[in-house]
């Protein structure tokens, strides 16, 4: 792990409903759950006290199934997931036809809420601020601005404009203001220094047959995921024209799916066996 604080148990239940989850099929035993969380350095009480506040926030849903309970996202959580799990997965941009989108808002001063909302989801879906009220972007996320509008009800409040071109100076002055790629820069270098040697370590002891146990896999891959999760809210991804010659950001982003699919046969057969039965164990 790095030096930076442990993650939430709910950033932890979200991560694992995205991951493991979701792909098979959406639900899953408590025990089960719990049985995650502890590999993950969560106590059961520390457990089910988030749990019990994702479900007052309308976050996820539990369910009887007789003496047994089971958990899954509920319509909040699962927008939540899926605008996390495009930008997290989501192929580095190439080309660009050298056009910016804009969002444009306008709000009373009594909404002060809605525009910090605003501000958190302009950002994590790569926009960049570039006047009061105006965030740009050189992406065309207009699919998922209408979504994140829909969801925040600010329909009133928000505009937004495609295919604008720069007339006048360089497109990399507007990055240079809209974001600090230098600080994004140093952040990638230390991602690739601290896990580009774990990657070769673990490959060459799967191969030797001595690797890590399904059950560290599991845990491996959850924590890389953890240290790579601020990158899709800091990173606006941008096409290569508009990016430095000497950017980190694809290198980073390759370890981070070449150690995940490396630790994947070994993760997949610890939560099988971890999901197959309401107690944590086959049925």
């Amino acid at each position: 792990m790095s030096g930076r604080p442990p993650p939430r148990t709910q950033f932890i239940v979200f991560v694992l409903f995205a991951d493991v989850i979701g792909p098979r099929g959406g639900w899953v035993w408590t025990t089960s759950l719990l049985q995650m969380l502890g590999v993950l350095g969560v106590s059961e009480r520390a457990a089910r006290s988030a749990l019990s506040r994702m479900h007052r926030k309308g976050l996820v849903k539990p369910e009887r199934a007789g003496r047994h309970s089971l958990y899954t996202l509920a319509a909040r959580g699962r927008r939540i997931i899926d605008e996390g799990s495009v930008r997290m997965f989501e192929p580095r941009r190439r080309d660009w036809d050298g056009r910016w989108h804009l969002v444009v808002y306008s709000l009373p001063e009594q909404q002060r809420s809605l525009r910090s909302a605003l501000r958190k989801r302009l950002t994590w879906l790569g926009y960049g601020p570039l006047a009061p009220g105006t965030w740009i972007s050189p992406n065309n996320r207009h699919v998922e601005v209408d979504r994140m509008v829909e969801d925040l009800d600010a329909q009133g409040y928000v505009q937004m404009f495609s295919g604008l071109q720069l007339a006048k100076g360089d497109d990399r002055d507007v990055v240079g203001r809209c974001w600090d790629l230098k600080d994004l820069h140093q952040q990638y270098t230390h991602f690739i220094s601290r896990w580009e040697p774990r990657l070769e370590k673990c490959g060459a002891a799967l191969v030797r047959g001595d690797g890590p146990s399904p059950a560290e896999c599991f845990g491996q891959r959850f924590w890389i995921t953890h240290e790579y999760s601020p990158f899709p809210r800091l990173d606006p991804n941008l096409p290569q024209a508009l990016l430095p010659d000497d950017w980190p950001g694809d290198k980073a982003a390759a370890i981070f799916q070449d150690y995940r699919a490396l630790l994947d046969a070994r993760t997949t057969e610890f939560v099988d066996g971890t999901l197959q039965g309401p107690n944590g164990h086959k049925t």
